[in-house]
């Protein structure tokens, strides 16, 4: 098989397309739950802490000289990143536990047994009875 045949067939599989179309969605989720957390959680909490910006925390390395610019720790920045990790997190935690849940409700009920598995199954009980 050629392996442009094989890359065709590997491309036009639907978990290729569905895993192109998550990792997108998933992409521009990222974003607006950074914005989110950026632009609408810290900034109150940065508030009620008397006026902290939260981006702006850091601790200096080494100060700026001439043209190098300074040193920075940024744990400002690692904590907006930390909360919006857990807020994704806890989104993808709530949509697999949905499907999981939507897998369960599609569990169908054994079928019914056969005709010929019910008369098997009266012939061994009158058998039992008798002996």
């Amino acid at each position: 098989m050629s392996m442009i045949k094989e890359f065709k067939d590997f491309v036009s599989k639907g978990n290729v397309v569905d895993l192109a179309v998550g990792v997108i969605i998933g992409a521009a989720f990222g974003k607006v739950v950074a914005s989110l957390v950026d632009d609408i959680i810290m900034p109150p909490i940065g508030m009620l802490l008397g006026g902290v910006d939260f981006s702006k925390l850091a601790i200096v390395l080494k100060d700026d000289v001439g043209d190098k610019p300074a040193v920075l720790l940024r744990y400002g920045l690692f904590i907006n990143t930390l909360i919006t990790f857990i807020i994704i997190a806890f989104c993808i935690f709530l949509i697999v536990k949905g499907v999981n849940r939507m897998k369960k409700k599609e569990i169908v009920a054994p079928a019914a047994p056969t005709k010929e598995v019910i008369l098997l199954t009266e012939i061994r009980d009158a058998l039992r009875t008798r002996q």
